[in-house]
């Protein structure tokens, strides 16, 4: 069943998001290229069971903020890195696709093409509409703009408005959530999650005349909780902000997304995670993302795939830097950090290099309630 059959309120397009898989912990390296990509994270468990999607159902996500917002360079890529991913894009070796046409596949474990990467914008910021879109337009590539209603309600200087966001929607772009207020969503109870994605929701039907079938999670963060409340709200899939490609086995409600910035929006790292490989993996401990009484916690995963060169892999920690690697048998890695993690956001990446300037990604996000 695809994202439209599920959603037939939703606009369907070329320029809309359906639904995807289930992502895992993928992450970062030691060598020179690798280190460009330290700050990115991702994480994946499995809910639910679903069997796991085809060798080659795997595609890269891209996720940004602020287009030539100089003032901001931990959210803003400049014009002229933007411009490169672009060309890029365009230079034959990728087929870039919508998020729901990768979700879908994933789901229904169909191949993608090789190299399939879907383009997610965060946060609504105006500079969407007055540099992105238009470059995106000119490029013909398909997107996903995520969007929190509060910002938009209240007219938030530097946001973009509701006739603007209709404007895109109806040239096909595809619009997913961010909550109504953008909250970090662990920190908050059940019931505060619940009216948040209800009136945001309401907000979207009235503007929109859609609801979004995927949500991305404020500040990448989330929980089982979160998650289970987010399926419970009829998403049917969503994004982290942790760094990874997406392939069998991992969470649906816990995607990965590789984020570019001025610091990590350069064209080297842009091409060594749109080149990036799923690393194949079960067994993900912790199943929770949220950090609590067990500190550091206990991390491990099981590679299911013939990855071969397993001394060559690599795991970094945001707050500890390299981690030390246990193998246990032949198959099973247990990662290891001496620093618990401090409140807010760790993430744990780990890369392995497969050759031809293509590395397998893996890692996630955690959070420690502030």
């Amino acid at each position: 069943m695809t994202l439209r059959r599920m959603f037939p309120h939703s606009k369907a397009s070329a320029f809309s998001p359906r639904r995807a898989p289930r992502s895992l912990l993928t992450a970062l390296a030691g060598a020179c290229l690798v280190v460009l990509a330290a700050l990115a994270g991702a994480g994946v468990v499995l809910i639910g069971g679903a069997a796991p999607a085809a060798a080659k159902t795997r595609a890269v996500v891209i996720m940004y903020h602020r287009f030539g917002e100089s003032r901001y360079p931990s959210t803003n890529v400049t014009l002229e890195q933007f411009e490169a991913h672009l060309r890029e894009l365009s230079s034959g070796g990728y087929r870039v696709m919508a998020l729901a046409d990768i979700i879908d596949a994933l789901l229904g474990a169909k191949t993608l093409p090789d190299r399939a990467v879907g383009l997610s914008i965060d946060d609504a910021f105006l500079s969407v509409y007055t540099e992105a879109w238009p470059r995106l337009k000119k490029a013909g590539f398909p997107f996903t703009l995520f969007v929190a209603t509060g910002a938009v309600d209240h007219k938030q200087s530097g946001y973009m408005n509701w006739d603007q966001i209709r404007e895109m929607v109806r040239a096909g772009v595809a619009i997913g959530s961010q909550t109504e207020t953008h909250l970090h969503m662990p920190d908050a109870d059940d019931t505060r999650n619940r009216g948040e994605l209800e009136r945001s929701n309401k907000r979207f039907e009235e503007e929109l005349g859609q609801r979004p079938s995927l949500i991305a999670y404020p500040y990448g963060e989330s929980s089982l909780a979160v998650h289970t409340v987010v399926k419970e709200a009829r998403f049917a899939a969503a994004f982290g902000q942790h760094s990874g490609a997406i392939g069998s086995g991992g969470n649906i409600f816990d995607l990965p997304r590789f984020a570019m910035n001025e610091s990590y929006g350069g064209l080297p790292r842009f091409k060594l995670t749109a080149n990036a490989l799923p690393l194949p993996v079960i067994d993900i401990t912790p199943a929770d993302p949220m950090i609590g009484a067990n500190n550091p916690p206990a991390m491990g995963f099981t590679i299911t795939g013939p990855v071969k060169g397993l001394n060559r892999l690599s795991c970094f920690s945001s707050h500890d830097g390299r981690a030390r690697l246990e193998r246990l048998g032949q198959r099973r890695i247990e990662i290891r950090v001496k620093k618990a993690f401090p409140k807010g956001r760790t993430r744990v990446n780990c890369t392995l290099p497969v050759g031809d300037g293509r590395w397998y990604w893996f890692g996630r996000q955690f959070y420690r309630p502030k």
